[in-house]
């Protein structure tokens, strides 16, 4: 048999920095885990009973490709209620498989061969690649500790050139927990129609905001044409293993990610769907009782980690800080195996959101409060050697 081929574009795609040093987590023993960027909370339970209910019902069938009618509505009912958010159902809104997908099908359906996209680093792990994947460019916009991990519209209109079609933006975001005030995102709304650019805007940790109210960039005045609003269930409501998001923007735009959803992934689980449908209308109590919690931690977290000489700003929101660890003179990935081995602390390299990351790591704050006191004397206890 001759070698198999294996695609130019997937073999030259770096694999996942997260991944590849949770490889060296598995099977090791007493390791309080700080990286995985998951609830730690379990789903509220009206939440998942309707899913088990659902299967007892004996709905098992596929739903639509945009997912259940029903769904959409709730979807698009909540966005006018919390945000003012107009969107129609049926022509502009789309349930996926976590945002996950959303942005693949984002950057699928709206890049040609060499368009250009903007992303700000750190980023999460999957933007550079998906839009790689789809035949596009990555175009880095570089943030740091300085300017609280923001991108600002001076970056953005300097890097506007040729064939830049998109911006891709995380807030809160993942791995930093930057936001940003509804001041801030005015300022950068007028670059983006100033060169009529397409915003994929990742907001799964909108209720996840402690320090200002989260304002969709998509309900500014004249910028729901321009915008790919992307949201969904994982990380609010506990929900990461149902595996469900949505997409709302430009009913072209939306048709053209349904065409591609479609042939992949058909439609999201039928079950998933219903549990959503629930959490949308009786589970916001429960994401302000864990927000509360969250934002207890944020505290501690971060005033701890500056205590210990770890440089740590504050995140307006998510789960994440990304503190420098330039101090000990390590690489990020030396400090995060050295403490893994020493100490049996698992956190994430910085490197693994850009090459611009080298000396952070991301920490989780999704872990219960004892874990991170313990996790935080384990950390001080190796920076003392």
């Amino acid at each position: 048999m001759k070698d198999i081929n294996i695609s130019k574009k997937v073999e030259t795609l770096a694999p996942s920095g997260i991944r590849i040093f949770f490889d060296l987590v598995l099977g090791m023993k007493d390791v309080i885990s700080l990286g995985v960027g998951e609830p730690d909370f379990v789903t509220p339970w009206n939440i998942r009973e309707k899913a088990i209910f659902s299967l007892e019902q004996g709905y098992t069938s596929y739903t639509s490709n945009k997912g259940m009618p029903e769904l959409r509505r709730q979807i698009t009912q909540f966005l006018k209620a919390r945000y003012g958010l107009d969107y129609d159902p049926e022509e502009e809104t789309l349930v996926t498989v976590g945002v996950s997908e959303g942005i693949d099908l984002a950057m699928r359906a709206i890049l040609n061969p060499g368009d250009k996209v903007l992303v700000p680093e750190p980023s999460y792990v999957s933007y550079g690649p998906v839009v790689e994947l789809a035949g596009g460019t990555v175009v880095t916009l570089q943030t740091d500790l300085t300017n609280g991990f923001k991108i600002t519209p001076q970056q953005i209109d300097r890097a506007c050139g040729k064939g830049v079609k998109a911006l891709m933006i995380n807030y809160p975001a993942n791995p930093t927990g930057a936001s940003y005030t509804k001041k801030e995102l005015q300022a950068i709304a007028k670059v983006v129609k100033k060169h009529n650019l397409l915003v994929v805007s990742d907001e799964v940790y909108d209720e996840l905001t402690y320090d200002f109210d989260h304002t969709p960039i998509a309900s500014l005045p004249e910028m729901k044409r321009h915008v790919i609003y992307l949201n969904g269930f994982s990380k609010a409501y506990a929900m990461t293993g149902f595996r469900l998001g949505w997409a709302c923007g430009p009913a072209k735009v939306v048709a053209a990610m349904t065409k591609i959803h479609q042939y992949t992934m058909l439609c999201a689980s039928i079950n998933a769907q219903m549990a959503a449908g629930e959490a949308l209308k009786n589970g916001f109590k429960s994401v302000v009782e864990m927000k509360k919690e969250y934002a207890r931690r944020r505290r501690y977290i971060v005033q701890a980690l500056n205590d210990i000489g770890l440089k740590c700003h504050t995140p307006e929101g998510a789960f994440y800080v990304f503190p420098s660890i330039k101090s000990t003179g390590e690489s990020s990935m030396d400090f995060a195996q050295n403490l893994l081995k020493k100490e049996k602390v698992a956190l994430v390299p910085g490197t693994a959101f850009g090459k611009s990351c080298e000396g952070y790591v991301r920490i989780s704050y999704a872990s219960s409060y004892e874990n991170l006191k313990e996790a935080i004397a384990r950390i001080k206890r190796y920076l003392g050697k």
